[in-house]
């Protein structure tokens, strides 16, 4: 009887104890007890814009996926303001020849709208705020041409018969009206080729300088800023020669090193000083394999002091080469001025190859700019020169008014929306999983751009002493963060 008792007693006070100390215990879904409640996310005042690989979100301000840091084991960004890199001159793209005859020929209000998203700084547009442009004709005019064509057999050493009449017909229109949307915005001028007459082939593909028309040709380059000012378009910086070591395209024109050298200090400086211009010299204009070529003119102090700095592509070698021309001349400026997106290539592979390798890659080597080749094309990828492009695909197809966004769009609009000119590159320290970059702007705020160059999900804290993060991205997803 009395074991009885025992046990009826211990199972009445097991059941008391079990009822009082459930009563802060909740289910999980398999109805097992025993599950803290989770602890609710602490909002954050963080933008979060996010491009995805498989197209699903395009450039989108997210309403969720950012929470406050309360302490994990991820990965983390760490972010210092305190130690400051380059400034910035801005992000965008080629308004090539083609590009431009497409703009032009949409509707007034199509074009007007187009141009507004693209070029206007404000919170609903993307805020491209840097263009090259050709000097001449590209490889993506319909043909090729000069502003000093002339007959077989002439010369004209003093640019008499220099015309930018051909630029009149697209370009320098639409140029007007972006720079009446933004009067800001800089723009850079780079010649495929001289004049034919000042070749050694006289011919639009290939063939050098001739010496006797360095003099002849660093005029051209005055006249050819002093015409576009007279249009009211401030030509910021010219890069002497795209691609002085490619002379297959058309059109092209080979330029070594050592004949930049004495072309600049001899020529080109001494002109644009002589007619008080003020516009930016800036060398080689060519891929990341040869630092040798811009370093090497840099080398010589009687060109140096012309020069501003180098523009490089990356159709060949590696980004991190670009810090051994800032190191062997940590004075002068280096911009990244062209890469192509091929139309047969993979959004996802494009959007994750151009934000690793240019818009953070690029610009943590030293560069003031990152510019996608090119703006526009149509649908059948027109026009181009015979000899040209056949396989590059615009930031935009254009058909007649109809607009679609290609990966270039995306590709730079992570950046240029947020990193306007005047922006900082600040430190943070980079990994192969998550490469990032960090800027702070001329207001204060604190921009960082990830990419995850990984085949799965991450999660991982960005840790900005405002206010760290914890946040996500999926394999192959770009997202930039606004502090």
């Amino acid at each position: 009887m009395n074991f009885l008792i025992i046990k009826k007693s211990l199972i009445a006070i097991a059941l008391v104890v079990s009822f009082f100390g459930c009563q802060s215990c909740q289910k999980n879904d398999d109805g097992i007890g025993d599950v803290k409640p989770p602890t609710t996310p602490e909002a954050v005042n963080v933008d979060f814009y996010l491009t995805k690989a498989d197209q699903s979100i395009l450039f989108k301000k997210q309403e969720t996926g950012v929470t406050a840091w309360s302490g994990n084991s991820n990965f983390s960004i760490n972010v210092s303001a305190n130690k400051t890199y380059q400034e910035m001159d801005g992000f965008g793209y080629s308004l090539t020849g083609g590009s431009a005859l497409h703009i032009n020929n949409m509707s007034s209000s199509n074009r007007n709208s187009l141009l507004n998203e693209l070029f206007k700084w404000d919170n609903e547009n993307i805020g491209v705020s840097y263009l090259r442009i050709s000097i001449g004709a590209s490889d993506l005019d319909a043909a090729p041409f000069s502003y000093n064509d002339l007959p077989s057999g002439e010369t004209d050493v003093d640019m008499a018969k220099f015309s930018i009449a051909k630029d009149r017909e697209n370009l320098i229109p639409v140029l007007k009206e972006i720079l009446a949307i933004n009067p800001n915005i800089k723009i850079m001028g780079s010649p495929w080729s001289a004049p034919t007459w000042m070749k050694t082939n006289n011919n639009s593909v290939g063939g050098s300088l001739k010496p006797e028309y360095y003099d002849a040709y660093a005029k051209y380059f005055v006249k050819y800023i002093q015409a576009m000012a007279a249009e009211g378009i401030a030509i910021d910086a010219i890069t002497v020669q795209n691609e002085p070591l490619n002379g297959g395209n058309n059109p092209s024109l080979v330029m070594q090193a050592s004949e930049q050298a004495i072309f600049i200090k001899n020529h080109l400086g001494p002109a644009f000083e002589t007619a008080g211009i003020t516009t930016k010299i800036i060398i080689y204009d060519h891929n990341a394999d040869r630092p040798d070529y811009p370093i090497s003119i840099l080398n010589d102090p009687d060109a140096k002091k012309y020069i501003d700095g180098s523009a490089f592509h990356l159709y060949a070698g590696n980004i991190d080469n670009l810090s051994l021309v800032y190191n062997a001349h940590p004075d002068k400026n280096l911009y990244f001025t062209e890469q192509w997106v091929g139309v047969n290539e993979q959004f996802q592979d494009n959007l994750k190859w151009h934000t690793r390798e240019l818009i953070i890659g690029a610009t943590r080597n030293w560069c003031k700019t990152v510019l996608e080749w090119n703006l526009a094309a149509d649908p059948n990828l027109q026009p181009h020169t015979d000899g040209g492009c056949t396989e590059c695909l615009g930031a935009l197809t254009i058909n007649g008014n109809t607009v679609t966004k290609n990966v270039a769009y995306y590709i730079i609009a992570h950046a240029s929306k947020f990193v306007r000119p005047g922006s900082k590159r600040i430190e943070s320290n980079y990994s192969t999983d998550l490469p990032n970059v960090a800027f702070k702007t001329p207001s204060g705020k604190i921009i960082v751009i990830v990419l995850n160059n990984t085949g799965v999900k991450k999660t991982f804290n960005i840790n900005v002493t405002d206010e760290p993060i914890t946040t996500s991205l999926d394999a192959g997803a770009v997202g930039t963060f606004i502090w």
